[in-house]
C-alpha cells in the first residue's frame, strides 16, 4: 500500500498504541496521543490528496482498541484481512514455538488454551503474555471482534478481506482498497510481493486440521451471516 503515491507511511508500520504494545511490562497508550501522532508525517505535508495510517494486528484483536481508536481518530477507515482461522491458529503455534515461547506439542496447545489465557480474560490483562502468545483459536473468532469495532463505526468505514483472495488476487483487491481509502484506484503498484512468509512450520497432523475445522465451523458461519457474504474457507 505504501507504494501507492497518496498514502505517506508512518516511521513504522505497527505503532501498537490504541493495544498498549507488545511490551507486557510497557503500555503505549498511556504515552498519550502527542506519542502517537509523533509516529505520522504532518498534516501540512499530506495536504487534501494524501493519506497515511499503520497496521497494528492486535488492535483488532484487543477488546479496548476498537473504543480507543474511535475516541482519537473517529474518522479513520479501518481494514481487516481474516485469514482462514485453521491456518492462522497453526502458523501462530509455530511461530511461538520458533520464539521459545511455545513448550507444549501443538494439540495440546489448541486443548489446554482456555485454560492458559482464563485468568487474563477474566482481569482484563490483554497484555499479558499468556493471553497474547496462546491465544491460537480465540483470535480466529473474527464475528465478536468484528462486531466490537461495529460498535463504534460503521460497516462503510469498515473493510473485511480475506487473506487467502488478498494474496492470490492482490491487484484487484489493492483496487478495492485504494477506492474504499477514496484515492486513485488505478494506480498499478510494481512490487506485489509477499512479505514476513514463516519457515520453519512443519508436518501437521490430519487431526488437528479436523479439531480446528470443527472448533471454527459454527464461527465462520456466524461470521458469514454477518458480513453478509461467504469467504471459502
Amino acid at each position: 500500500m505504501s507504494q501507492h503515491p497518496q498514502i505517506l507511511r508512518g516511521c513504522k508500520k505497527g505503532v501498537h498504541f490504541f493495544d498498549g504494545g507488545l511490551d507486557s511490562k510497557i503500555d503505549n497508550f498511556q504515552k498519550g496521543q502527542q506519542w502517537y501522532r509523533a509516529h505520522f508525517p504532518l498534516r501540512s505535508s499530506l495536504g487534501t490528496q494524501r493519506i497515511t495510517g499503520e497496521a497494528s494486528p492486535r488492535y483488532i484483536f484487543n477488546p479496548l482498541a476498537a473504543r480507543r481508536i474511535y475516541d482519537l481518530v473517529p474518522e479513520a477507515k479501518l481494514i481487516a484481512i481474516l485469514r482462514n482461522p485453521t491456518e492462522r491458529a497453526i502458523s501462530h503455534y509455530f511461530h511461538e514455538k520458533r520464539k521459545g515461547r511455545e513448550s507444549l506439542p501443538i494439540m495440546e496447545a489448541f486443548e489446554k488454551e482456555e485454560e492458559r489465557i482464563r485468568k487474563a480474560k477474566e482481569i482484563g490483562d490483554y497484555k499479558s503474555g499468556g493471553f497474547a502468545h496462546w491465544s491460537y483459536k480465540t483470535r480466529g473468532l473474527y464475528r465478536e471482534q468484528i462486531e466490537r469495532i461495529l460498535q463504534y463505526f460503521s460497516m462503510n468505514r469498515l473493510l473485511v478481506l480475506s487473506s487467502e483472495e488478498f494474496f492470490t488476487r492482490t491487484a484487484d483487491n489493492l483496487k478495492t482498497v485504494f477506492g474504499f481509502l477514496g484515492i486513485d484506484e488505478n494506480i498499478k503498484i510494481g512490487n506485489l510481493a509477499p512479505k514476513n512468509i514463516s519457515t520453519n512450520q512443519t508436518e501437521v497432523s490430519p487431526d488437528v486440521y479436523q479439531y480446528l475445522d470443527d472448533f471454527f465451523s459454527s464461527p465462520n458461519e456466524a461470521l458469514y451471516e454477518l458480513l453478509g457474504k461467504k469467504i471459502n474457507w
